[in-house]
């Protein structure tokens, strides 16, 4: 299983952004966002009605900087399936060039029972 996530770079996504005094780049922390979004879209199909994922680890290396305008493509491909971690191969490419690369794990979990445990909602916008 393999999914995509495509993004252009805006100001929002650098580092300078959040950081004063640091230059205008795509940030790292945000292409790690974008590694697990493209995660998550590749397992949800496959998963049963009222699971979803959530990101448990990353180990990720940012290679190289992106400026603002330019698309970003983060693809996820599923390694490896332990009971409810799964573990994916993850990489970013701006153009023909790789920015970064890695391994993400997600664990699937039962939304009613995580919202009975933890005292949370689930969202769309917090399921990816």
């Amino acid at each position: 299983m393999t999914a995509e996530k495509q993004v252009t770079v805006t100001p929002e996504m650098t580092v300078g952004h959040v950081v004063r005094g640091m230059p205008a780049v795509y940030g790292t922390p945000i292409m790690i966002l974008h590694m697990e979004m493209a995660s998550g879209l590749a397992i949800q199909p496959a998963l049963p009605t009222g699971y979803v994922s959530v990101g448990m680890a990353v180990d990720i290396r940012h290679l190289a900087a992106t400026p603002v305008g330019r698309i970003v493509r983060a693809f996820a491909r599923v390694a490896k399936v332990e009971a409810k971690i799964v573990v994916f191969e993850v990489e970013a490419w701006d153009g023909d060039r790789k920015i970064g690369d890695g391994t993400h794990q997600r664990g699937v979990v039962n939304v009613a029972e995580f919202e009975k445990r933890f005292g949370v909602t689930f969202t769309e916008e917090t399921t990816a």
